[in-house]
């Protein structure tokens, strides 16, 4: 079976607030990497209760303000939910496949709680930083999921039957697999790469009218 490959796409730094988000994105891939190695199913465990934060924050952040200014979100978040939404059904799905350990657990806990507080903050600072932030993010959950999904389609993790809740959340059909599960939670991981990187296009705009 040959490896379904997927186009690489990667948003090239504008100025010094996206250097510094890719920087702080490459460094989150670094410990990933070193710790988890090629146990795809336990990365995506521990990194989906991270991924589904941001869409959250961003709502809240927005729904104040526009409480405050009695002003329209003009979308941003019913976007914003359902991307920590889809997150969160990413997170319920592998669950299933790869059961954390006690360690990994308690590792969900402190992580959590220092990257909400982290991203709150940088949302207050900078929306743009923050969402850039979130779309380099998205590009290394493309890539991690491209090499989790070759190593199944080259029979170095089983191809294994997949929960019925992800079977109901993408409209899967009965006989689906995980090669077919790890493809649609990549093509969700790039459309919030595309909301995101647009979002903080979009800021940027405003900011230089």
């Amino acid at each position: 079976m040959h490896f379904t490959k997927f186009p690489k796409k990667h948003h090239r730094p504008n100025n010094f607030r996206d250097k510094v988000a890719l920087f702080f994105v490459k460094s989150m891939r670094f410990f990933a990497d070193t710790f988890f190695k090629k146990r795809y199913g336990h990365r995506a465990v521990v990194l989906e209760t991270i991924a589904a934060i941001p869409g959250m924050v961003g709502a809240m952040v927005i729904h104040f303000k526009c409480l405050r200014r009695i002003k329209d979100d003009h979308g941003w978040i019913r976007n914003l939910l359902d991307e920590a939404e889809n997150e969160r059904m990413h997170l319920m799905t592998f669950i299933h496949i790869a059961q954390p350990s006690l360690f990994e657990r308690i590792l969900i806990i402190v992580a959590q709680g220092v990257f909400i507080t982290f991203y709150l903050i940088l949302y207050l600072c900078s929306s743009y930083t923050a969402h850039r932030l979130v779309g380099y993010l998205e590009e290394e959950a493309i890539i991690s999921y491209s090499h989790y999904l070759k190593e199944v389609e080259e029979g170095r993790i089983p191809n294994s039957n997949i929960p019925p809740i992800a079977q109901t959340y993408w409209n899967l059909a009965k006989e689906a697999r995980l090669s077919d599960l790890i493809k649609v939670v990549r093509d969700d991981e790039d459309k919030h790469r595309q909301n995101n990187h647009q979002f903080a296009n979009d800021l940027r705009r405003k900011s230089l009218q």
